[in-house]
């Protein structure tokens, strides 16, 4: 008995079936999607197969619902057979055998639900098109070219779900064409975006399960003039119920906090400095400075710096530098350590209210003392005592780690961890900012409260988690007899394929998992913005998704690159780059002869601007890309085949004449074609290429940097082990890459789109001897704009 064919790797199997290289080598990643799709290959019985068959089985072994595995070989046939051939079919399929499940089912019932076997005529399409035009007359009238195409093809579908959407598209574009002609200097600008009306904003008063407080207990803010309007800086806080603390300032307190302030709102922006900023940062700014910017107020930029142990020079001139890129001017730039004394002092002055004390327990057994309910062993030792021990620990004559200071705060039993919280600790560590003159500094939880007192802040805003601090912040300035600033909670940012904890960065650029805290492939603000993402976009991203206390979002990535995608394709000029050249040889032309010819830096630049072109040289010497070239032709394939023609973006069409390989057949070294200087055929592909500038000189040479998602996972912060989650393939560096010779004098910050390619932007790492760019994003658009 004779042995079988041995399989070939699953790398072979996923290209024979047409899947890209990419596609293909991202499916072994996933343990579970290459299981599927070797199961899928197997149930299909091919080698090999057309590439429009192999994405349908590989949407097949990705989407295949998971409660009727035993129906999968029939869909499969269906595919592999061409019964089902399109992605419309396909998913009503699934939708199908989702609610089928294990059950048993009549396959004509199947094949009526993915209109198997259904022709849908031109005829026919012509008649839906025309009876949703009609429908939609007056606002095709109204709107023109403006109409919005895409939803009048979806509405042709709800009446021809089979129809070729190909034919549809067209179809439409000719109807249109029929009733409106020409298109008129007005149809090619873009519509000016009406601007919604503000709503009238009212306050909001929420009750609390307390006794209604006096008139000198409610904070008596009242109407201060705005160059336009009158508004209300704040009257009262929102509670989340009512076991939250509210802040309930004195006349007295309030008439002082206004002579400073003179009725002004006045925010904060708080980082610590121990990392560089992420994207999360950047929502938080957009708060704290937007609303300061809206109300005609001020925002502090405040170094929360109370933990010398991790935090660095270098990260305080980062946070400096980064919040002027993202648009925001400080009022004041301050930080915690400038009141180092007077929270100090503060902090004698507790003590000597019997309101804190001296302790001597561990961690741990702070940890279960809490657990269980109980008070520390030091909790009432004398307040002489504590003041001589605090004195101690001031002068360094206590050791590191035996002492700390905690506030004798009220035991809560919804929120043990809060109980007399730590105020100050001991840490022979100089400071970046202070020196050395310390050896004790305040908690956050201590000093956060005071500095947004001291620095007069009327809005305390800060994300979710902090809301269970609330009672603690108030509960301190009550004690100190402080003012009270309004505090409230917004969600925080949670951004799909990625992390955004300061620790998780900081392994990821400690362990060197990444090339540094402005990786491209990372959500810091400094990453992004070498990446080519511009502040702009990233202010308009935090713009859309909008300020909401729902804490259980998660934004997707999709929705990040469409902003940026939006801006990039109204400010990147075009060019072209061959990531992965092929030589062209045009046997037709002269050798010495080079032909200059003029291509659009910008798709809708008139035709006598000429500062909206460039010069491009055609010369014998042409390059394409190897993907762009097969020696078997197809009919989904638009590129260039042998005997087949192809139209050079702004050039002339060329046809394959002839190819020559090396000792593998499939190893093209050079292809020889011929030119059309007529441009009497009409080709349907339409190909980017690079050309020699003049005979016998290389064009310019570039890298070319592509980056993918760094983790597999939506939410890799929720794995335990959610480094195993990152994508190998995140980073793919390309040398020996061509670029028109426009790309000559690209200098660092300077973004382009790279025709059929994506947007790019150049990296730090350029020299005027080697351009290296970076991919800023994709073309394609893959988050709905129904979301933005």
């Amino acid at each position: 008995m004779g042995l079988g064919r041995p399989e070939a790797p699953p790398l072979e199997q996923f290209l024979a079936i047409g899947l890209d290289k990419r596609t293909a080598q991202n499916a072994l990643v996933n343990q579970k999607v290459t299981a599927n799709l070797l199961a899928v290959i197997k149930e299909a019985g091919v080698e090999m197969c057309d590439k429009t068959i192999g994405n349908l089985l590989y949407t097949v072994a990705t989407k295949y619902p998971a409660n009727a595995l035993v129906h999968r070989p029939v869909l499969v046939n269906y595919v592999v057979s061409t019964k089902i051939k399109s992605s419309a079919q396909l998913d009503a399929a699934l939708s199908f055998l989702t609610n089928v499940g294990p059950e048993p089912f009549e396959l004509d019932k199947f094949e009526q639900a993915c209109g198997i076997g259904v022709e849908v005529s031109p005829e026919e399409i012509q008649a839906s098109v025309k009876a949703i035009v009609d429908e939609n007359m007056d606002a095709i009238l109204e709107q023109r070219y403006h109409i919005n195409v895409g939803s009048l093809c979806g509405q042709v579908r709800k009446l021809q779900p089979w129809g070729d959407a190909k034919i549809v598209k067209e179809e439409l574009d000719r109807k249109l064409f029929e009733i409106l002609g020409e298109k008129t200097e007005a149809d090619e600008k873009k519509p000016m975006k009406k601007k919604k009306e503000k709503p009238v904003k009212t306050e909001v008063q929420t009750t609390v399960a307390t006794p209604p407080p006096s008139e000198e207990e409610l904070n008596p803010y009242t109407i201060f003039p705005k160059p336009e309007d009158n508004y209300k800086v704040h009257t009262e806080i929102f509670y989340s119920d009512g076991s939250i603390w509210r802040c309930h300032n004195t006349r007295d307190l309030l008439d002082k906090h206004l002579k400073v302030t003179g009725g002004k709102v006045l925010t904060r922006f708080p980082p610590e400095p121990n990392g560089y900023l992420h994207i999360g940062h950047a929502k938080a700014m957009f708060i704290d400075f937007g609303l300061a910017k809206d109300r005609g107020g001020s925002c502090y930029l405040r170094f929360d710096d109370t933990n010398p142990e991790a935090e660095k020079t270098e990260y305080i001139d980062h946070i400096k530098e980064i919040v002027g890129w993202m648009g925001w001017e400080p009022f004041k730039i301050t930080y915690t350590s400038d009141y180092f004394q007077d929270l100090y002092d503060l902090a004698v002055e507790l003590i000597k209210k019997g309101l804190a004390y001296v302790d001597h327990q561990t961690p741990e057994e702070i940890k279960e003392y809490r657990e269980k309910m109980m008070n520390s062993p030091w909790r009432d030792r004398p307040i002489d005592e504590s003041l001589k021990l605090f004195d101690d620990m001031r002068r360094g004559l206590i050791e590191e780690g035996k002492a700390t200071l905690r506030m004798k705060q009220d035991m809560q039993s919804d929120n043990k961890n809060m109980n007399d919280l730590i105020a100050y600790r001991i840490k022979f560590t100089p400071h970046p900012h202070a020196g050395d003159k310390w050896c004790i500094y305040p908690s956050y939880d201590y000093a956060h409260c005071i500095v947004d007192s001291l620095e007069n802040i009327t809005h305390s805003l800060c994300t979710l988690e902090f809301e269970i601090r609330r009672p603690s912040y108030y509960w301190l300035l009550v004690a100190l007899g402080l003012y009270q600033p309004y505090v409230w909670e917004y969600s925080r940012l949670n951004i799909s394929n990625t992390v955004m904890s300061k620790r998780k960065l900081n392994r990821l650029v400690t362990e060197k998992w990444v090339d540094g805290w402005d990786d491209p492939r990372l959500l810091t603000l400094a990453g992004l913005r070498r990446r080519g993402v511009s502040a702009t976009a990233i202010n308009s991203f935090i713009r859309g998704i909008g300020i909401t206390r729902s804490d259980n979002s998660l934004i997707r990535i999709d929705r990040l690159e469409y902003h940026i995608r939006e801006e990039l394709n109204k400010t990147a000029p075009r060019t072209m780059v061959v990531l992965n050249p092929v030589k062209v040889m045009i046997m037709n032309l002269e050798e010495d002869k080079v032909i200059d010819l003029d291509a659009k830096m910008w798709p809708d630049a008139p035709a006598d601007d000429a500062a909206s072109y460039y010069k491009v040289p055609f010369s014998r010497i042409v390059y394409i890309d190897r993907s762009d070239f097969r020696l078997k032709d197809s009919k989904d394939f638009y590129g260039l085949a042998p005997g087949k023609s192809v139209l050079l973006r702004y050039a002339f069409p060329i046809k394959c004449i002839a190819v020559v390989t090396g000792d593998d057949p499939e190893d093209i070294i050079e292809i020889h074609a011929e030119y059309d200087p007529l441009k009497s055929t009409k080709p349907k592909g339409v190909l980017h290429w690079v050309s020699e500038p003049s005979p016998g000189v290389e064009p310019l040479k570039v890298e070319v940097r592509l980056f993918d998602k760094l983790f597999h996972s939506e939410n890799p912060a929720e794995l335990e082990d959610w480094l195993s989650d990152l994508n190998p393939n995140s980073k793919e560096v390309i040398q020996g890459c061509y670029a028109t010779p426009f790309l000559a004098k690209a200098v660092q910050g300077d973004k382009f789109q790279f025709e059929r390619l994506g947007y790019f932007a150049v990296d730090t790492d350029s020299t005027p001897e080697k351009l290296v760019f970076n991919r800023t994003v994709t073309l394609r658009d893959s988050y709905s704009k129904g979301g933005k």
